[in-house]
């Protein structure tokens, strides 16, 4: 126990040690060189001193007039330190910077209406340029217009009030959407192709789902390899079905694809928060419209807990036998001796009655055979006593019961019940079959048709006697 902790601890003591050699050496007072390097770098370091306190003044410096950190104010600030400036904001400074940003967007999307205006009254070289001039400005506007969505996005976030969020979101779309509307062919094939080629744009939509692609693929991978061990482990497992086991290697690879994906979503910056919300409306949606569909789902799972059988049995479910092929999470798939496949739903499975016949090792053959009431009954039990002893898969024990069991209206029937095991039943019980009918051959004992005796009365025999003689 204790070395695999020494074996841990050694690199980092190793580490502190060094750290703390170099440390003293740079604590070491400097001689003649080192006294002559410092004066000579002296001004330099000075310099850099005060670089890092304008910058650390910088950092804390915020705006007079709004007490906002004055970056956020900056529109040509760089996304990834605009959205790290805004975690520390209060929602009431989130609402003024929302205001703030707003005035931004506002007024550049006037000029780019007035540059939309100058490219329809442009004509030859200058709508040319006119046109390039506008697609810079709508380029410029979009980078606002993404911050203005971060402000509002994180406004929300810290419980702004719904509706005025929903009015600052409203203003983006509608601008967005009215300046589209009224914009002609070219400019918008220009500010499309602008956006194509552009590396926050069109090529960095292209490498995210480039990204995405591969560690779906990635993923796929994984997801297989751990499926592969979660069916080696589980299968150690005791007391556990191959249905259930089937069950849960199948969910382990699900997990696997589904929190893989979204942490490969989340760190291309993706926000999946919205994905939650719409599963939980979706689902409670889908509980009212699939209610046979999740009925069937809660079957399945109480026949993989409860394991009223499992892959390869054979059943008797509300009127189908067969072999159990397979049992998924909404239906059973059963095979007939006549190789037809019956796909079950599991609630029809789970609610009607379930006769399991190959449960259990052993069965009994349960055999009825009938002789004349002229022949011997001792010989006749003798008979199927010696042939059923004498059968090599018939079991020892339980012993074999034979017994009279009925005088019938034209025999007298025993029952033949020997114990086997299950794969030998249909063998036994044909074989038995057989072979006591030829025994009962041999040893002269028959086995009678279905006969009636009639008994005509003396009275009535006159006139019987002709139609009989007739026939």
């Amino acid at each position: 126990m204790n070395q695999p902790n020494l074996r841990h601890a050694f690199p980092k003591t190793l580490f502190l040690v060094v750290m703390t050699a170099l440390i003293a050496l740079m604590s070491l007072p400097a001689g003649p060189a080192g006294a002559q390097q410092s004066a000579d770098n002296g001004p330099a370091q000075q310099s850099q001193t005060e670089q890092s306190s304008d910058a650390a003044v910088e950092n804390t410096e915020r705006d007079n007039e709004t007490g906002l950190p004055a970056q956020l104010l900056d529109p040509t600030i760089a996304e990834s330190e605009f959205e790290l400036r805004l975690i520390p904001l209060t929602r009431s400074e989130l609402e003024a910077l929302a205001a703030i940003w707003l005035d931004v967007v506002r007024q550049k999307s006037e000029q780019v209406i007035v540059q939309q205006i100058a490219v329809a009254r442009a004509d030859g070289s200058r709508e040319n340029d006119a046109r390039a001039d506008l697609a810079s400005l709508v380029e410029e506007r979009r980078s606002l217009f993404d911050k203005y969505s971060m402000v509002i996005s994180a406004w929300d976030k810290k419980g702004g009030d719904p509706a005025l969020i929903a009015e600052y979101q409203a203003y983006r779309s509608s601008v967005i959407v009215e300046e589209t509307r009224t914009s002609d062919y070219q400019t918008l094939y220009a500010e499309a192709w602008r956006w194509l080629v552009d590396r926050d744009g069109g090529v960095q939509l292209a490498l995210n789902l480039a990204i995405v692609l591969g560690a779906l693929i990635g993923l796929l991978i994984v997801a297989r390899i751990i499926r592969r061990f979660a069916r080696r482990w589980i299968g150690h497992v005791p007391n556990l079905s191959k249905l259930l086991q089937a069950f849960l290697v199948t969910l382990v690879y699900w997990l696997v694809l589904t929190f893989g994906l979204m942490v490969v979503l989340s760190a291309l910056g993706i926000d999946i928060t919205p994905v939650f919300a719409l599963i939980g409306g979706a689902s409670f949606i889908m509980a009212f419209a699939f209610q046979d569909t999740l009925g069937n789902l809660a079957s399945g799972l109480m026949i993989m807990i409860n394991r009223p059988f499992d892959e390869g049995d054979y059943v008797d479910v509300g009127g189908v036998a067969g072999t159990v092929k397979s049992v998924s999470i909404v239906a059973t798939t059963v095979v007939t001796p006549d190789n037809q496949i019956i796909v079950i739903p599991n609630k029809n499975v789970w609610g009607n009655v379930i006769t399991n016949v190959t449960a259990s090792k052993t069965r009994r053959v349960d055999l009825v055979f009938g002789i004349s009431y002229e022949d011997s009954i001792a010989a006749a039990l003798r008979v199927m006593e010696e042939t059923t002893q004498a059968h090599p898969l018939v079991l020892k024990e339980p012993e074999p019961v034979i017994k009279v069991h009925e005088l019938a209206d034209s025999s007298v029937n025993f029952v033949c019940r020997p114990w086997t095991r299950t794969s030998d039943y249909w063998t036994v019980y044909w074989d038995l079959t057989q072979q006591i009918k030829e025994n009962f051959d041999a040893a002269g004992i028959s086995i009678p048709y279905p006969q009636q005796d009639v008994h005509v009365k003396a009275d009535h025999a006159p006139q019987l006697l002709p139609a009989m003689t007739e026939k």
